[in-house]
Order: C-alpha cells, then sequence, then structure tokens
C-alpha cells in the first residue's frame, strides 16, 4: 500500500510539474512565440518608418515613392527621361516626358516657341509647382512684356543630362518641335564627370557616384538610411583624404567644344541660341564653414574634389560657356551670382528654392528683354508688326 502523502505528491497525468517546465519539450513552443511576436514588433516598427519617410516625400514633392522623378527609358532614343504625362501633384509632365503645358503641334505660324535645354537645374524638381520652374516664370514674364505675341516653351531639361545626352536630347525630341530659340543652362553634371574620370585614372575614385540599391529603389525609409550612410562616408573621406589637383581651364575644353557642337546643332533649328553662365551656391567671400555647407551635394558627387577645387572648377566652366558663345555667337546671360548663395534661394549646391527660380527668371527674361536679336525674332511674329511697348 503506497502512504497517503506518497500519493499525494505523485503528478496527475496530464499535469505539469517545474521540472517539464523546464524541459526542452516545453521551452521550445514559447521561444517560438516570443520569435514570432519579435518579428511582428519589428515588422510594424519597419512598416511605421516607411509611412514616415513615404509621408515625408509626400509632403516635400508630392510623391511617395523613393525617387522624387520617375525616370524611364524612351524606347525611340533610348535616353532616360521623366515618365510622360506624370502627376504628382507638384511635378507634371506633358506626353513627352518634358514639364511644360502639351505642345501644340504642328506649331502655330504665330507662335514664338522658346525651348530649355540641361539637366536636372532646368527640370526643377526641387521648386513647389510646374508654375514655379524658372523657364515657366521666363515665358510668364515675356507674355507680360509683350502682351501681342503668342509664347510657349518646352522644358527639355532632364535629371542628369549633360551636354552629351543634352544634344541628343536635342536632335532626336526637342528639334522635331520647332523651337524659334533654344537657351542651354547646365555645367554641373559636365563638370562632376569630367573631374570624376579624371579622378577614377589617378585612383582617387571607385564605384558609381550615386547607384541605389534594388532595395533602396522600393523602400523609401532605406533609400534614405542608404544615402546618409554614404553621404557620412564621403563627407569623412572628403575631410581627410586625398584631393583632386586639376588644371580647371584645360579639363574645361572639352566642355566648350561640346557646348560649341550643341549650339550649332541647335542653330540649324533655332534662329536664335543662348547660353546662360551657371549658378552655384558656394561663394569666395562665404567663410569657410559656410563655403563647406554650400558645396555638401557637389562634394556628394565629387568626393575627390576640395573646396578650392569646385570653386576654381565652375570659375573655369563659366568661362568655357563664354567662350563658346562668342564661337558660335549665341547670345551669353550672365550674372550667375545675383541669385544669393543661401539655403533660401538653394535647396542644395546647385538646385534652386522658389525664391532662387524667381531670380533666375528674372536674370533670363531681363537679358532676352534687352537683347536686339530677340525683339528682332519677337517683332516678326508680332500681331500686326506693331513695336513693342515701351
Amino acid at each position: 500500500m503506497i502512504p497517503c502523502a506518497a500519493m499525494a505528491s505523485q503528478p496527475t497525468a496530464g499535469s505539469s510539474s517545474p521540472r517539464n517546465q523546464g524541459s526542452p519539450a516545453y521551452r521550445r513552443p514559447r521561444l517560438a512565440v516570443r520569435l514570432i511576436a519579435l518579428g511582428l514588433s519589428i515588422l510594424f516598427a519597419l512598416l511605421l518608418l516607411e509611412g514616415a519617410v513615404r509621408l515625408r516625400q509626400w509632403i516635400r514633392y508630392g510623391t511617395s515613392k523613393a525617387e522624387v522623378v520617375e525616370l524611364v527609358t524612351d524606347p525611340a532614343t533610348g535616353l532616360r527621361i521623366a515618365r510622360p504625362n506624370l502627376d504628382n501633384g507638384r511635378i507634371r509632365t506633358d506626353s513627352h516626358g518634358f514639364r511644360n503645358p502639351e505642345i501644340a503641334m504642328p506649331k502655330p505660324p504665330d507662335r514664338v516657341r522658346l525651348a530649355f535645354l540641361g539637366g536636372s537645374t532646368t527640370f526643377c524638381a526641387e521648386v513647389s509647382s510646374n508654375d514655379v520652374t524658372w523657364p515657366a516664370l521666363v515665358v510668364r514674364k515675356l507674355a507680360a512684356r509683350y502682351p501681342d505675341v503668342a509664347f510657349d516653351f518646352v522644358n527639355g531639361g532632364q535629371p542628369g543630362y549633360g551636354t552629351e545626352s543634352s544634344l541628343k536630347n536635342l536632335r532626336l525630341r526637342v528639334a522635331p518641335l520647332q523651337p524659334d530659340f533654344v537657351l542651354y543652362y547646365e555645367a554641373t553634371n559636365d563638370l562632376s564627370t569630367d573631374t570624376r574620370e579624371l579622378a577614377r585614372r589617378r585612383g582617387l575614385f571607385h564605384g558609381d557616384a550615386d547607384n541605389p540599391s534594388p532595395l533602396a529603389r522600393f523602400s523609401s525609409a532605406y533609400a534614405l538610411v542608404e544615402k546618409t550612410l554614404r553621404y557620412r562616408s564621403r563627407a569623412a573621406g572628403s575631410a581627410s583624404g586625398p584631393r583632386l589637383s586639376y588644371d580647371a581651364d584645360s579639363l574645361a575644353r572639352g566642355f566648350q567644344t561640346r557646348l560649341v557642337e550643341l549650339i550649332r546643332t541647335a542653330r540649324q533649328t533655332a534662329p536664335l541660341c543662348a547660353l546662360a553662365t551657371f549658378s552655384h551656391r558656394v561663394r569666395r567671400d562665404q567663410p569657410p564653414d559656410v563655403q563647406r555647407k554650400a558645396c555638401e551635394s557637389s562634394l556628394y558627387y565629387a568626393p575627390y574634389m576640395s573646396v578650392p577645387g569646385l570653386l576654381d572648377g565652375w570659375d573655369a566652366y563659366n568661362r568655357a560657356i563664354a567662350a563658346a558663345a562668342r564661337e558660335t555667337g549665341a547670345l551669353l546671360i550672365g550674372g550667375e551670382d545675383a541669385i544669393p548663395g543661401d539655403d533660401v534661394h538653394f535647396a542644395d549646391s546647385v538646385h534652386f528654392r522658389d525664391a532662387g527660380s524667381v531670380l533666375m527668371a528674372d536674370r533670363i527674361a531681363n537679358a532676352l528683354i534687352a537683347s536686339p536679336e530677340f525683339n528682332r525674332l519677337v517683332a516678326s511674329h508680332r500681331a500686326g508688326g506693331k513695336a513693342p511697348p515701351s
């Protein structure tokens, strides 16, 4: 016979003892539950972060996607262009992928059509709407000055374009629209490309300037983290690593040659062409800490450069623009420093905010209004042949 006390101490069927609760068979389900809960918590946090970043993107740029401007390959030309018929509230493109109202074709005979070529600094993704891009503001000012003339325009600027891609853009996409006037505004992409090739040959730069990973193209949050880490890495390197030493005027001669070819090609379509010197945020009279801040985005794409090297490059490339205008007879529009180098007018090293875009438009429109060649062009399209208002 088993004593009652002994019987009471025996576990009953289906019951668990402290020893059984600590057994591996008991711990495994509890560990699995905890891992699932942890995984769900991490997933929720990541989704919350992604939502917050996309909301930030929407507030700033009118799109929740990682890429502010959706680029596609144009099947007819092979060029990367803004997606045709894009409309994210802030940025709208026409059926060609140009940031302007739809272009009437065939061109009405009394129409003065202006074409603006360049890169992202002409496309103007950083301003608040299509109406505040400087090409649109230029045309608005001209329409007010010449009320009896019909104007329209092509904003042929595309993100990432330099002289070579702009020349192809001109030949295949802009020239068929029959512009009467072509203005080219760009230098930053050519300066970055030219110095980057020189830096590669000297072993100062490896890899790509900015090539987001596949995950960064899908996730806005990951794209922000990836770019921030890359930015900090390059900032650290640019502060301590070897800098590119180069002859800026010698390097700019290739840029000048490309500009001359572009303007001569434009002249085959448009009777009047112009080149505008390039505005940038950094200035020689700024304190060193202000200069460094003004160069942040330029140094991201060219981490092998120094601030003095960038200043020398901007000056040399602007001299090349002036020389190309003299060589081709194009109208030269100067005054690049008329736009203050601060964060009111610039979103980064080279791209305009609304205030900078307004001053850029003033700079271009005032030069055109003062140009005898432009006034002759306008007079040839004026209703009734009237003289321009005084």
